[in-house]
């Protein structure tokens, strides 16, 4: 039974010496998806970085607003005059801020499917490669193994 298992073994070895794996095309393959997840990562890291000083800008221009709003005023009137300028101050700060967020969401969106377009081009280029490269194994481990043959 052991002599089975070790004519298995040896078995399996000749053939898989046959048909040769290129893994400097996997190592190839897990570098070039580790740089694209890095850019990814740079993509997405400077959009939240933007986006937190948008939003730290925004409250404290609001902050500031309501500050104002919120001193002690002599006549009834200036309340509702100090409340109707906080409210339309803060619609016009928040359709600049809205708008400054769109514009890093457009930018993502740029920077990402350029990196993508990029990749697949990259990725079709490789396959192309590895393909030919194995069609090319295939044939010689084909041929050599009918040489052998006869």
């Amino acid at each position: 039974m052991a002599n089975k298992a070790q004519d298995m073994n040896t078995m399996m070895k000749d053939m898989m010496g046959a048909f040769p794996v290129d893994t400097k095309s996997m190592e190839d393959t897990f570098k070039n998806q580790a740089a694209l997840g890095e850019k990814l990562s740079n993509v997405a890291l400077s959009a939240a970085e933007k986006s937190a000083e948008i939003q730290s800008a925004w409250t404290k221009s609001t902050l500031a607003k309501m500050s104002e709003m919120s001193k002690a005023k002599t006549d009834p009137a200036d309340y509702s005059k100090a409340m109707s300028d906080f409210a339309s101050a803060n619609a016009e700060i928040a359709a600049e801020n809205m708008a400054a967020f769109a514009e890093v969401a457009k930018k993502v969106q740029t920077e990402t499917m350029e990196l993508l377009m990029s990749a697949g081009r990259d990725m079709q280029e490789e396959a192309t490669t590895a393909v030919k490269k194995a069609q090319d194994d295939m044939s010689k481990a084909a041929s050599k193994a009918g040489n052998a043959a006869k």
